[in-house]
C-alpha cells in the first residue's frame, strides 16, 4: 500500500508525525486565557492587601501554576518523553526539598540559640 492510497486523515497524521505535532489555536488561546486569569489573581492578592504567609503562598501558587502551563504547552513538555520530563522537573523539586529542609533547620537553630543565649 502506498501513501497515495491512504485516506486523507491518515496522510495528515503521517505528515504531522514527520514534521512534529500540530496543536489547535484553541489550546493556545485557552492557555493564554488561564495565564491572564492567574496573573489577575496574583495582582488581586496585592490589591486586597493580603499579608504574611497567605500572601506568599498565593503568589507562589499562582506563579508555579503559570510556569507549569508555560512549560507544558508552549515548551511542548506535555507531549515529551517521560525521561525528559523527569530531567527537567527533578532538579527544581530537589531544590524545593532542600530549601524546605534548610528552612526547618533554621527554625530549629534559631529556637536553640534563643533557649541557650536568651533573646538579647
Amino acid at each position: 500500500m502506498t501513501t497515495t492510497n491512504l485516506p486523507t486523515a491518515n496522510m495528515k497524521a503521517a505528515n504531522a508525525a514527520e514534521h512534529g505535532q500540530e496543536h489547535s489555536i484553541r489550546l493556545y488561546l485557552l492557555v493564554w486565557f488561564w495565564l491572564f486569569v492567574l496573573s489577575t489573581c496574583s495582582y488581586l492578592v496585592d490589591y486586597f492587601g493580603l499579608h504574611g504567609y497567605l500572601r506568599w503562598t498565593l503568589i507562589l501558587l499562582f506563579m508555579i501554576v503559570k510556569a507549569g502551563l508555560i512549560v507544558g504547552v508552549f515548551m511542548h513538555m506535555a507531549w515529551e518523553r517521560l525521561a525528559l520530563i523527569y530531567a527537567i522537573l527533578a532538579p527544581p523539586i530537589a531544590v524545593l526539598v532542600f530549601v524546605s529542609t534548610m528552612a526547618f533547620e533554621s527554625f530549629y537553630t534559631h529556637s536553640d540559640r534563643i533557649l541557650y543565649f536568651g533573646t538579647g
